[in-house]
């Protein structure tokens, strides 16, 4: 009998014991100090983390205001490149900007 024989019934390979589980989400925050520019952040929020300038400014408020803001939750590798992302933008800018990732 051939793959398309219509006699033939069709049987799917199931794992009755195997569950799918969502990979682990990390907050990628930023670290407010007292030389980088708001304008610099703001940009970053939008370039890095593609936020609307209304977001990116009220992210950029929380950061100078507590000290730190959240710009997303990702899977481990995105978040991970955004945070070194980050850091290589602020440093070929000159400024000591930093962010850090946190397990959700």
């Amino acid at each position: 009998m051939g793959l398309n024989d219509p006699g033939r019934e069709e049987q799917a390979v199931t794992d009755q014991d195997s569950e799918i589980f969502e990979p682990p989400m990390y907050k990628v925050l930023l670290i407010n100090d007292d030389y980088t520019p708001m304008d610099f952040v703001v940009e970053i929020l939008m370039t890095v983390f593609n936020k609307t300038i209304e977001a990116a400014t009220q992210i950029m408020i929380n950061v100078h205001k507590k000290g730190v803001g959240i710009c997303g939750v990702y899977t481990f590798e995105i978040a991970e490149t955004k945070t070194e992302t980050v850091h290589r933008l602020a440093e070929e800018n000159g400024y000591p900007l930093r962010s850090a990732m946190e397990k959700e």
